[in-house]
């Protein structure tokens, strides 16, 4: 892999400190860790593993459900048909 390609892998790679942990996001938004798991299953919250292992929750993501606004690759039901 050349220089320029690994610079860009970093570069476009979401940095810890623009996560929360599940904690941190479930307090941020007024609801219960279990409530958390759920939005990431259904596509409402991103996450990024650390090199750890754990699992912490996009910052963007948490402030877009915070606004009521669906996430990039969410399904949410308007209510519109």
């Amino acid at each position: 892999m050349a220089l320029s390609e690994s610079v860009l892998e970093t570069a476009s790679a979401p940095r810890i400190g623009r996560s929360v942990s599940l904690d941190h996001a479930a307090e941020l938004l007024g609801v219960s860790r279990r409530t958390i798991y759920n939005r990431i299953r259904e596509g409402r919250l991103a996450t990024v593993r650390t090199m750890g292992g754990s699992q912490r929750v996009l910052l963007d993501s948490v402030e877009g459900e915070f606004r009521g606004k669906p996430t990039a690759g969410s399904a949410r039901h308007t209510g519109e048909s």
